[in-house]
């Protein structure tokens, strides 16, 4: 019987870095790509671009310098010649490279100095019989220190020594048409020359399917196993008392949309339960997520419960307080108002507010969940544009929460809604979480990555919002944009000029907001023009957005500090600097920013050539589209699900082999099949998570 390999605490060490920290994880450790080592082909057959296995001797080697320092070493085979340079080289590469050594390499061919050749290929040396390998030579994802020679040895014994057992039953698997999970594993390991390689690579092969699946299912079973369970935690229900939400619509100048309706029913049926709500409010830009944020925070706040709304930045939680203030201090109710940037005695005064209960609505940065700050009795936390924050700070904001409930059943007990049964072993109640994004989010990232949350969408725009217009243009044509500005402001309308840096950077030549401000100054002397950006102090930025809301300030100068939460209904044009360098959802959400009055709107997205296919790809995306869901699955296709959520940040666990773009039908299918299992088979549910995230599970749950 094989025995385990040993494995040493520094190459352990290594292995971590790659997510493997038990053996069985070796083995779900698969091949990025193979090499094929099964054949050789003769040197006179081989193609430019293609990778292939030659076998020669070597008819000449010297260390030259043309045109780089390199060691070089020509080998034929009888059909013809190819050289081997390397560019990195010591003494045991020489030795083994010495004129007359019969040599196998294997390399992807280029056209070089001299002619066809492979630049540092895999080099070892032969006589006439050493044998050929038997099966494609699998190529590992791995880190610096680590060998692709040490993996493979550590995967194939891992392969022999652990048992490789099904973890769905075969009566499933026949019915779904899947192949066993250890031939899938096997086969991808060492996959026999008669397969495809592209296939392989392609992730098409049927052992793929399986694999894909199997990540799937366990992804859905553990978000659906974290959905039951927060519905057996304890929260308090908060009925809708309909006083305050009532006198809120009745004074608003405008009716919700029937999408809005529908959405905060959805969430104030969700308040009035007696377990934790966790939603995610999703809207595109300017469909109206602050008004249904609101009503669920009025809905909390009838109830007795304070409020807590988190924004990502000072400008988007300084819009919301204004809006907020606006909209809540006729009906008694005066937001407290919490940021970093606030001085130290009016910090300690919102604290004390927050702490006493006397203030039931407190809105701020993440200065809210800093540890001196406690909440009386928080029953809601709203957290805008959520994947903008890592996962250790949202978790940090629920845990205040938890500290309140604690502290409000120590303290008054006789709350009426305190009363109420308490699930989950008596625990105290947690507060309801509603989480908002106005980066639209396409379904099957939806189905996958917040399975274990309930989903509201508002899928249209409110009335009389005025389409934007957006035009592409050279940075050549600079002057005609300019005059476009003057013409617009001279109109009485206002404009944003966006610039990607806030000052000169030696590696970055882009336009920055206090060169193009200087600029625009002189450009425009018939102009009031403003500046903004996120390294001005929190009162500065204040008082220049609040000037070009009042009309005080014709063309604000910004950095993508803008981005979110900025509403200046008279603001009917914006033109985005080095717009190439700027991601989808970044464009579509700084577009957003105009088009919220009744004047036209235009964006004028200035690049500067060549473009790279990329960018290319992204400016024709954002030119033919205005719909966010629509750009979130184009955004989805062209970078993947780990940079759209922001994910390594937030603490989203990525999916490693299934993609979302090719693999919707195998995600449906592992969505039913783990509603299946969980309600009919918890065991092998049990078995199938131990295999695939046993050590990774809370991380799943964001």
């Amino acid at each position: 019987m094989t025995t385990p390999l040993k494995i040493t605490p520094i190459t352990l060490a290594k292995l971590a870095k790659l997510g493997i920290t038990r053996r069985s994880d070796l083995v779900l450790h698969l091949p990025l790509r193979y090499e094929d080592e099964t054949h050789l082909s003769p040197i006179a057959t081989l193609q430019v671009g293609e990778s292939a296995q030659i076998q020669g001797v070597v008819a000449h080697a010297e260390v030259t310098h043309r045109p780089h320092r390199a060691l070089v070493c020509r080998l034929e085979d009888g059909s013809g010649e190819v050289f081997l340079r390397f560019l990195h080289f010591h003494a045991g590469i020489q030795q083994q490279l010495k004129v007359g050594k019969r040599v196998r390499a294997v390399g992807e061919v280029r056209e070089g100095f001299y002619g066809r050749e492979m630049v540092h290929p895999k080099c070892a040396n032969v006589e006439d019989d050493t044998p050929l390998q038997t099966s494609l030579t699998p190529v590992y994802p791995t880190t610096a220190g680590l060998s692709q020679t040490s993996l493979r040895k550590l995967i194939a014994n891992a392969l022999e020594v652990i048992p490789i057992t099904d973890t769905l039953p075969e009566s499933l698997c026949n019915r779904l048409n899947l192949q066993d999970f250890s031939s899938s594993i096997r086969l991808l390991h060492q996959p026999t020359p008669d397969i495809s390689a592209a296939s392989l690579v392609a992730h098409q092969h049927p052992a793929w399917q399986r694999i894909k699946f199997d990540e799937l299912l366990a992804q859905q079973i553990s978000m659906r196993i974290h959905h039951r369970e927060r519905r057996q935690r304890a929260a308090v229900a908060m009925l809708p008392r309909g006083t305050l939400t009532e006198a809120l619509l009745a004074a608003l100048p405008f009716s919700l949309t029937r999408a809005q309706q529908k959405v905060f029913s959805e969430i104030s049926h969700d308040l009035s339960l007696p377990h934790p709500m966790q939603r995610l409010l999703l809207g595109d830009v300017g469909s109206g997520k602050t008004i249904v944020a609101a009503l669920a925070a009025l809905q909390a706040i009838e109830n007795g419960y304070q409020v807590a709304l988190m924004s990502p930045t000072e400008i988007l939680a300084e819009q919301h307080f204004l809006k907020l203030s606006e909209w809540l201090t006729p009906l008694g109710i005066t937001p407290v108002w919490l940021s970093g940037s606030l001085k130290k005695s009016a910090k300690q005064r919102a604290t004390e507010l927050i702490a006493s209960g006397e203030t039931l609505l407190a809105i701020g940065t993440h200065a809210l969940f800093q540890k001196n700050v406690q909440f009386h009795k928080l029953g809601l936390a709203i957290v805008d544009e959520q994947h903008k924050f890592g996962v250790e700070q949202r978790l940090a904001l629920h845990a205040k929460g938890k500290s309140s409930a604690e502290a409000s059943l120590s303290v008054d007990i006789s709350t009426p809604t305190l009363t109420l049964p308490l699930q989950g072993g008596g625990k105290p109640p947690e507060p309801h979480q509603l989480m908002m994004s106005a980066t639209p989010i396409p379904r099957t990232l939806a189905m996958s990555f917040y399975a274990d949350l309930d989903v509201s969408v508002i899928d249209e725009l409110p009335p009389g919002r005025t389409p934007i217009v957006t035009k592409l243009v050279n940075d050549n044509r600079r002057a005609e944009v300019c005059e476009r500005v003057r013409a617009a402001c001279a109109k009485g309308q206002q404009a944003y000029w966006v610039c990607p840096l806030i000052e000169e950077s030696e590696t970055l030549e882009l336009q920055n907001a206090q060169e193009t401000f200087v600029n625009m100054q002189a450009t425009f002397p018939e102009l009031r023009v403003g500046l903004v950006h996120g390294r001005l102090d929190n009162a500065e930025k204040v008082r220049v957005m609040a000037a070009f809301k009042a009309g005080e300030l014709d063309l604000l100068v910004a950095t993508t500090v803008i981005e979110v939460g900025v509403d200046v209904p008279n603001a009917s044009l914006m033109v985005i600097e080095h717009a190439e360098r700027m991601g989808l959802a970044q464009l579509h959400q700084l577009r957003g920013r105009v088009g919220r009055g009744a004047a036209h709107s235009l964006c004028i997205l200035l690049f500067q050539p060549p473009l790279s296919e990329l960018a290319r790809a992204r400016l024709k995306i954002i030119f033919e589209h205005t719909d966010g869901f629509v750009i979130a699955q184009e955004d989805l296709q062209l970078r993947g699900p780990g940079e759209l959520l922001g994910a390594r940040q937030s603490g989203v666990a990525m999916l490693r082999f299934a993609d979302l773009n090719e693999d919707g039908e195998l995600l449906e299918l592992a969505r039913l099949v783990a509603d299946e299992l969980l309600r009919d088979d918890p065991d092998t549910c049990r078995k199938h998570l131990h295999r695939w995230i046993a050590h990774k599970h809370d991380f799943l749950h964001v």
